[in-house]
């Protein structure tokens, strides 16, 4: 079957996209699989899960795996390049391959005849092949963990400290928090030493113990790359600063601030663009939760808000959101604060608040831009929440983030920037809660009893119907880092504001009495939905009670 039918037959693409990409690929040139990704139709990941199950290979979304580095000393880059894949594992009989064209038969022969074992190939997406390949082979020519380790002992033994080195090692703390993958690098001033963590999915890992010496030319180096006043250092300061590394464009935000024993640096890494876009059944829902999430983006107008705390991936809800939408028929408009995907067919824009380009002002302007849908990337300010009111009212759908703690929460949070009860009774669709869970590592999570301390801790017993006997923990390998977690899921839960939670809201009522008429209407509380990723394997009892009380 081609591959435009084989994406029709399994829902992930229509007749009407792709008679557009085709008409792409007649001025471009380009192969079918490249226009539909470049256009943001559908994903090189689930092109390749749909070559998997054509052809019986097995797909591996390298996003959550964490290839050996025994296997890529084995094979040259060079040759794993020429010949179209990725060396991932040694076994003691196999090589585990990751190729993206099944019918890859020298990839099977060259890796056959330079280990010395016996290949088991796996699927693999385009886009995450070459991304993985740069990736893994850089960092095994440029052991940044020994450089920095060199650079340290260098600070140490010399008398005088010097400056291309504290430089380097600036440099070096980046790029290891890039290698991690980390969406935060902090920079920690103690009494006599520099600590050095990084947050991975949601945690701070600790990374680095570096000398006091070196703290002051390493916050300068930094400044100095933020555009900020490297002589203030009694007040916060905020900057960015651009960086490309292996053909991705970095954006890093930069905040200050002082501390008793000197600033505090804390990086937030933003890779521009890089990930895939998910859809919604793959962000970590329960199929009726996907499934009224489905219908509700399909709505004419109002709004519907995704709350949850920073780090939380309300954005890439809202953007998997997006792609639920007909592009073709419907205007789409965003603000963000960045733009973190590019998307085909939707006019984006990024917040510029030096030019006094704010969400309220896009907001205002966007409706002059006959719109059919709109995305604010948050509701901050009243003035915003009044400009996604009246846009809901007047018939658009409005799609924006907020920040509160549980899905009911969010009406007193709206009534706080003086909206009117009756406006915003008569303009909420509904309300997704959500937290990213870590995802237990499948290659060494462990099965255990659980105890009745740790079911005083979980708390199960304001739910319904709802026992948990067994669970699995994490343990830690090499797939890993020993973290015994890799990847994330959304937990989440879903409030649909039907007649009668209208009527509490334009009434005033209780957030109790709008929580019950949710329960009763089939809202799916965090906590339970969490429970129920423990009982499916997916998560730890340890990772519910961290993040949902």
């Amino acid at each position: 079957m081609k591959l435009g039918d084989s994406l029709i037959e399994k829902g992930l693409l229509t007749n009407e996209r792709l008679s557009l990409a085709l008409a792409h690929q007649k001025i471009t040139g380009s192969m079918l699989g490249e226009t539909l990704v470049k256009l943001g139709f559908v994903s090189s990941g689930e092109i390749a899960k749909t070559l998997a199950d054509q052809t019986g290979i097995p797909f591996i979304d390298l996003s959550e795996y964490n290839v050996s580095e025994d296997a890529i000393r084995l094979i040259p880059k060079e040759i794993a390049e020429k010949a179209g894949f990725i060396p991932l594992r040694l076994t003691d009989s196999s090589i585990e391959i990751g190729i993206t064209n099944p019918s890859n038969i020298q990839a099977i022969d060259t890796a056959s005849k330079i280990s010395g074992k016996k290949p088991r190939i796996f699927l693999i997406d385009n886009t995450g092949f070459y991304e993985t390949l740069e990736r893994v082979y850089f960092f095994l020519a440029n052991p940044i963990q020994q450089n920095i380790e060199t650079a340290i002992n260098e600070i140490k033994s010399s008398p005088s400290l010097p400056a291309a080195t504290v430089a380097d090692l600036a440099q070096n703390l980046i790029m290891e928090g890039i290698r991690r993958k980390a969406t935060d690098v902090h920079i920690s001033p103690a009494a006599d030493t520099m600590n050095v963590f990084y947050r991975v999915d949601g945690v701070l890992q600790y990374g680095f113990c570096i000398p006091k010496a070196a703290q002051a030319g390493i916050i300068s180096r930094i400044k100095v790359m933020s555009l900020l006043d490297i002589s203030e250092q009694r007040l916060p300061q905020d900057g960015s600063f651009s960086m490309s590394f292996l053909n991705t464009k970095y954006e890093m935000r930069i905040s200050t601030t002082p501390t008793i024993y000197g600033e505090n640096v804390v990086i937030r890494v933003l890779a521009g663009g890089t990930g895939q876009l998910l859809r919604l059944e793959g962000l970590g829902f329960d199929p009726g939760n996907t499934k009224r999430l489905r219908a509700l983006f399909q709505k004419p107008y109002g709004i519907i808000l995704i709350t949850g705390p920073t780090g939380s991936g309300k954005t890439t809800t809202l953007y998997a959101a997006l792609r639920e939408v007909d592009l073709i028929e419907r205007n789409v408009l965003t603000v963000e604060d960045p733009v973190e995907y590019k998307l085909s067919f939707v006019k984006q824009t990024a917040v510029n608040l030096k030019a006094g380009y704010d969400f309220a002002l896009a907001g205002r302007n966007f409706m002059r831009q006959d719109p059919d849908v709109m995305l604010l990337g948050e509701i901050r300010d009243e003035e915003t929440a009044k400009i996604a009111i009246r846009a809901s009212i007047t018939g658009h759908l409005v799609l924006s983030t907020l920040h509160t703690n549980d899905a009911v929460t969010s009406v007193p949070r709206l009534l706080d920037f003086n909206i009117d009860r009756f406006l915003l009774s008569s303009s909420l669709l509904a309300v997704v809660a959500q937290r990213l869970v870590r995802k237990l590592c499948s290659n060494c999570k462990e099965e255990y009893q659980v105890t009745d301390e740790e079911l005083e801790l979980i708390d199960i017993s304001g739910l319904k119907d709802v026992t948990l006997k067994t669970a699995f923990r994490a343990k830690g390998c090499n797939m890993c880092s020993n973290t015994g977690y890799m990847g994330r899921t959304v937990v989440g839960e879903i409030m649909v504001v039907n007649d009668e939670i209208r009527e509490l809201i334009a009434a005033g009522s209780s957030l109790m009495k709008i929580k019950e008429a949710a329960l009763k209407h089939g809202m799916v509380p965090l906590k339970a939905a969490g429970i129920q990723k423990i009982k499916q394997n997916i998560t730890s009892i340890e990772e519910i009670v961290r993040l949902i009380d």
